[in-house]
């Protein structure tokens, strides 16, 4: 069956902030052996092209001048198992959430504390995803890749030629553009070592009654009921999670900043640099719950912005140039959006 291009597409369902924009010609590509044929086609050599996992981590501002391709490529396998531990594939197009939710049911350890990110396994890599302490690239072996620019190849990145940072990897400089992420391979292991003295999962586990002899399905059930307790669901408000990265910044500033503000959570970021709490900033900045029409900053968590319905790109977008330039002038500290702004 040949690839299906459909023109003047709407994208409302397929990003999170609930943008309603349209896309001027939009595909699914759902088997890798259709790559060619869609590299070889019109609507791909015109350009411009953007790969569209779970739409989580993006803000359309406008409609897309170019071509969509909605990755739903789909599987999940098992390479290698023993005693103690397993290597499993995930698919690109896989739901983040439902993988980590099977992996927990097979008595796989090592992703819980990453339980209900919104996404596709895809973006695990590029994002280098983390929450409460843990990142993706703990438990990442190998990252297959399609290169775009030759599609006979397929490519396997291990670890390491990955580059993973703080939300950051190869994958967002050199090879943006070059590589497609078709699936993901990770380590997880059946003895598990859990990690629960990030944020509040202790407290979480203690008041489920589960401090003592926590098992890793215990720690996804606290990761979730923190998680929802605090970040609205995309289902019923407009987001992307978490706007902001947290900044890192030159310890000498932090010291200067933390001399004022003591009470400023901070974190050790390597050799002279700090890493701030965003979300503090704003809320301290006095943003928290701000809002500009249908555009705000959420009232229980000031790192996520919102949609109430009926905002525009431009309008979340100019939103946070407030934040950025409000937080910039009140601290000297500059806060890099982490999704996508199209």
């Amino acid at each position: 069956m040949s690839l299906v291009f459909h023109h003047d597409h709407p994208l409302k369902t397929l990003n999170t902030f609930g943008m309603d924009v349209r896309a001027a010609t939009f595909c699914e590509l759902d088997d890798l052996a259709r790559l060619p044929e869609l590299l070889a086609s019109e609507p791909y050599r015109r350009g411009p092209v953007l790969w569209l996992g779970g739409g989580s981590n993006l803000l359309f501002t406008g409609n897309y001048p170019g071509l969509v391709v909605k990755v739903a490529l789909s599987g999940i396998t098992v390479l290698s198992e023993n005693d103690d531990e397993v290597v499993v594939e995930a698919a690109a197009g896989e739901n983040w959430h439902g993988f980590v939710q099977h992996t927990l049911a097979q008595g796989w350890a090592g992703l819980e504390n990453l339980s209900l990110i919104p996404g596709t396994v895809g973006a695990s890599p590029i994002q280098n995803i983390g929450a409460y302490g843990v990142e993706v690239k703990d438990c990442l072996t190998e990252v297959v890749c399609a290169d775009l620019h030759d599609n006979r190849a397929l490519r396997i990145l291990a670890n390491a030629e990955c580059r993973f940072g703080y939300r950051d990897s190869v994958f967002k400089h050199e090879m943006n553009g070059r590589l497609l992420v078709s699936a993901v391979r990770y380590r997880l292991s059946k003895r598990p070592t859990l990690h629960t003295g990030y944020g509040d999962i202790g407290k979480e586990l203690a008041a489920m009654g589960k401090a003592d002899g926590a098992s890793p399905r215990d720690v996804s059930d606290a990761v979730i009921r923190i998680r929802t307790a605090k970040l609205p669901d995309p289902a019923q408000l407009g987001n992307a999670g978490s706007f902001f990265k947290n900044p890192i910044i030159d310890t000498g500033l932090a010291e200067a900043l933390l001399a004022h503000h003591p009470d400023l959570p901070h974190y050790p970021a390597g050799v002279g640099k700090t890493k701030l709490a965003a979300g503090w900033l704003i809320d301290r900045a006095g943003l928290k719950g701000y809002r500009e029409g249908d555009a705000g900053v959420h009232a229980r968590q000031a790192l996520v912005l919102v949609n109430y319905g009926h905002a525009s790109g431009k309008e979340v977008w100019a939103l946070a140039q407030k934040v950025q330039a409000t937080v910039k002038e009140r601290y000297g500290v500059q806060l890099e959006p982490e999704p996508l702004v199209l």
